[in-house]
């Protein structure tokens, strides 16, 4: 087993990544910010399973599958999407893309990522030392 296929550095390592694959989404959402009609999106958020520290799916979302159905909990119409950012900020053109809330959303992208690169290396820095390679 090679010393980067540890829970704890594989656990990071796909943080990482589902930051790289956020702020992708965030860019694309500013990049459209003038797009009549474009609805901003988000990933949904990473879970990890406390046992095996592998990525957990998140739960399926519910839907209407019948006229006579009640909508889920902050689900307004038939087939609307738990995972788009709030719209409650619409311009004229239709577009819902609030530039300052996709700002605050990448800082936070950043940061989580910076945290999870440095715990990445300083557990790896941890480790060299403990096996002696310093």
């Amino acid at each position: 087993m090679a010393i980067t296929d540890l829970p704890m550095l594989a656990m990071l390592r796909t943080r990482m990544q589902w930051n790289q694959a956020r702020q992708t989404v965030i860019a694309q959402n500013v990049a459209n910010a003038d797009t009549p009609g474009f609805k901003p999106h988000d990933l949904a958020e990473l879970r990890f399973d406390r046992a095996t520290g592998t990525a957990q799916a998140t739960s399926p979302s519910l839907s209407l599958t019948a006229a006579g159905h009640l909508a889920p909990i902050g689900q307004s119409e038939a087939g609307a999407d738990p995972k788009r950012a709030k719209s409650f900020e619409v311009v004229p053109s239709g577009n819902g893309v609030n530039l300052e809330d996709e700002m605050m959303k990448a800082g936070d992208v950043q940061t989580d990522y910076q945290l999870a690169a440095s715990l990445y290396q300083h557990s790896l820095t941890t480790l060299k030392i403990a096996i002696g390679k310093s």
